[in-house]
């Protein structure tokens, strides 16, 4: 089914008046709705329980009503073009089953975090957030204008932003929950208030330096010790770069990078109000720094992480290899003389020698396929 996904409407070109983009359209509004619904019908298992006190049922309905509506839209104008005609039919057909399935009533139930769930409403709310910011942005100041929304590997991608937003009480549960319990009695230790009580801006400043110094190490390990390449190198599989890309990581190393950036936090005792701005900022500046834009940033792209530097990262070319493992502070790689800057912006991407596979099932096994000495194609 993958393979089919991956023949059928990767390297796609959404050429106006062909139906094609109308028929992507209905076909990806389809798929958000029909989430939607799921979330209206079940939403104990379906929602966030720290979303749950937020919501208000009767805007939320309406929201999905109107999206149901704009995909059967499109997907009605799609069958009107022969070009398009399957595709538009199968928007309509989700469009019509997130209709019959959303009749429920989505409630603000007692949080109980402790129960089972799987957050439908944060893969939706964050993809749809994402979307409307950065494909548009990518449209407008193109590093590779010739590159398609629907490039390469999308499919892949998206299957890997999935999971790490509907996987996120799993991935908590392997990194949040161990370090609890290691430091229960970490509130104790003094100095933990003196850091809690320095204004907010300073600690989400200190957040950024403590971590990244922590995860520039563990990025430039997993480039240089070969068994943990093999898990990096899935990252640095994808051949296009843009805001999509930046979700493609095999699971060890999300937990490795999370448990990483949230030891520190909860050992120095960081206020909840400036770790929350830390992780927003964060998640925004890992999409942004993968994204297809030409921005240079002259000065800024020395203080901070840009998409020009992280791009030169994923380069295949010899020079930039091995390079610029800094996630936000560039000061890291040019203390340890791994920064690597010229005046030309990247242009070619992936790995140089590794063959590995394209689908997401594929690509979770070829670390482990390498360790056990058996062959990764």
């Amino acid at each position: 089914m993958s393979k089919v996904l991956r023949d059928k409407y990767e390297d796609m070109a959404l050429t106006p008046g062909q139906g094609k983009i109308s028929a992507a359209m209905s076909i990806g509004i389809g798929i958000l709705s029909l989430f939607g619904a799921f979330c209206f019908l079940l939403p104990d298992l379906f929602t966030t329980p720290d979303f749950r006190g937020f919501y208000n049922a009767e805007v939320l309905r309406i929201t999905l009503q109107i999206s149901i509506a704009i995909g059967f839209g499109f997907g009605l104008y799609a069958m009107m073009k022969n070009q398009s005609m399957k595709y538009g039919l199968t928007g309509m057909i989700l469009a019509i089953l997130a209709a019959l399935i959303g009749s429920g009533r989505v409630e603000a139930p007692e949080i109980d975090t402790r129960s089972l769930y799987v957050g439908l409403d944060y893969f939706i709310l964050t993809l749809v957030v994402l979307a409307l910011v950065f494909i548009p942005l990518e449209r407008a100041f193109p590093k590779v204008k010739e590159q398609k929304v629907l490039r390469k590997g999308w499919v892949t991608d998206i299957k890997y932003f999935m999971f790490s937003h509907l996987g996120i009480q799993l991935i908590s549960f392997f990194t949040i929950i161990p370090i609890q319990v290691f430091l229960h009695q970490a509130t104790t230790w003094e100095f933990q208030k003196v850091i809690a009580a320095q204004p907010i801006w300073l600690q989400f400043f200190e957040i950024l330096l403590v971590v990244d110094f922590g995860t520039y190490w563990i990025h430039r390990a997993m480039h240089e010790i070969p068994a943990l390449w093999r898990i990096h190198a899935v990252h640095h599989s994808t051949e296009h770069m843009d805001w999509l890309a930046s979700s493609r990581l095999h699971v060890l190393e999300i937990l490795a990078n999370r448990f990483a950036g949230y030891l520190p936090i909860f050992v120095l005792g960081f206020a909840p109000s400036a770790v929350y701005a830390y992780l927003v900022f964060v998640s925004f500046h890992a999409i942004f720094i993968h994204a297809n834009v030409r921005f240079r940033f002259p000065v800024l792209r020395w203080i901070i992480a840009t998409p020009e530097f992280h791009h030169w990262h994923h380069s295949s070319e010899d020079a930039a290899i091995d390079k610029n493992y800094a996630g936000f502070l560039p000061l890291y790689d040019w203390l340890f003389r791994t920064t690597y800057m010229p005046k030309k912006l990247a242009s070619r991407y992936g790995t140089v020698s590794d063959d590995i596979p394209d689908g997401i099932i594929g690509q979770f096994l070829y670390p482990f396929k390498g360790w056990f000495g058996k062959s990764a194609s």
